[in-house]
C-alpha cells in the first residue's frame, strides 16, 4: 500500500477527535482524502450510533452481531484479514489478547500515534463497542474462528537460518514454539501474516507502538528492548521467516 498523503492522515485524525462532524467532513473530502472502504466504514459508524442496535439475547449473539457490523468489513467474515487493505488476521487469537488490544485502542494506548495510520483506522472502530461486555463478546467470537497459516508474501526475502538465533529474544515471552504466553501477555506469532509481523516490529522499534505503556509491561519492553535487538528491516524479515518454520 502506498504511503498515505497528509490529507488522509488529517481525515483519520479528525475521525478520532471530532466524531460529531465526521459526516460533512467525509462528504467534502470524498475519495481523495479517504479510500472508499474507509469512508463507508466511518459513515456506517455514524449511522449505527444511538439506539439503532437492540440488545442481543446472549453474549454469543452479541459478539457475532458486533463482529459482523464492525470487524467484518476489514477483517473479513472469517476473521482472516485482508492484506490488500493491510488488515491482519484476528481469527483464532486468544480472547485475552484480542480483548487487551481492543482496550488499548479504546484508551488511546494504541492507534493514537500520528505515524500509525492503520491504528488510527482501528481506534474509531473500537470505540463503537459501548461496554466492556461488548469487548469481551466480540473477542470471544473472533477467538473461535478458524485460524490460518498464510504462506510467505511476495517480496518477503527473509532467511530463516539467520533468523533462528534472533528469535531467542522473542522466545522469552512468545515461547520457543512461538505460540505465545498469556502470563507474559505475549500473543501467538505462528498464525499471522509475515508482512504484518514485520510491520509491527518496525512500529515497536520506531516507538510508534508501545509508547505510553506502563514501564515493565510486555508492550513497553517490546518497544524499549526487544525490537531494538533487530538491527534493520532485513533482520526483522529473517526472524519472521524463522517464525514461519515453527508452524505445525
Amino acid at each position: 500500500m502506498s504511503q498515505a498523503d497528509p490529507v488522509q492522515r488529517f481525515g483519520a485524525l479528525i475521525a478520532l477527535a471530532l466524531p460529531h462532524t465526521l459526516r460533512p467532513l467525509i462528504e467534502r473530502l470524498s475519495m481523495r482524502a479517504l479510500s472508499p472502504w474507509f469512508a463507508s466504514i466511518l459513515l456506517g459508524v455514524l449511522s449505527s450510533s444511538g439506539c439503532q442496535t437492540a440488545p442481543s439475547p446472549t453474549a454469543a449473539a452479541r459478539g457475532q452481531h458486533q463482529f459482523d457490523n464492525y470487524c467484518l468489513p476489514c477483517h473479513g467474515a472469517d476473521g482472516q484479514g485482508k492484506p490488500e487493505i493491510e488488515a491482519p488476521s484476528i481469527a483464532g487469537l486468544p480472547v485475552w489478547y484480542i480483548e487487551g488490544q481492543l482496550q488499548r485502542y479504546r484508551t488511546g494506548l494504541r492507534g493514537s500515534h500520528f505515524n500509525d495510520l492503520e491504528g488510527m483506522r482501528m481506534r474509531p472502530m473500537s470505540l463503537t463497542l459501548s461496554s466492556s461486555a461488548d469487548v469481551t463478546a466480540v473477542a470471544t467470537y473472533a477467538s473461535k474462528l478458524r485460524s490460518i497459516q498464510p504462506p510467505a508474501s511476495e517480496g518477503m526475502d527473509g532467511d530463516a537460518a539467520r533468523g533462528a538465533p534472533l528469535f531467542g529474544a522473542c522466545a522469552t515471552c512468545h515461547g520457543p514454539d512461538g505460540k505465545g504466553m498469556e502470563e507474559k501477555q505475549a500473543p501467538p506469532l505462528t498464525e499471522q501474516y509475515d508482512w504484518y509481523l514485520v510491520r509491527q516490529l518496525q512500529k515497536f522499534k520506531d516507538g510508534v507502538r508501545g509508547y505510553g505503556e506502563e514501564p515493565g509491561s510486555n508492550a513497553a519492553q517490546m518497544a524499549g528492548v526487544w525490537a531494538q535487538t533487530l538491527a534493520d528491516e532485513q533482520a526483522m524479515k529473517d526472524v519472521v521467516a524463522h517464525i514461519q518454520t515453527l508452524r505445525k
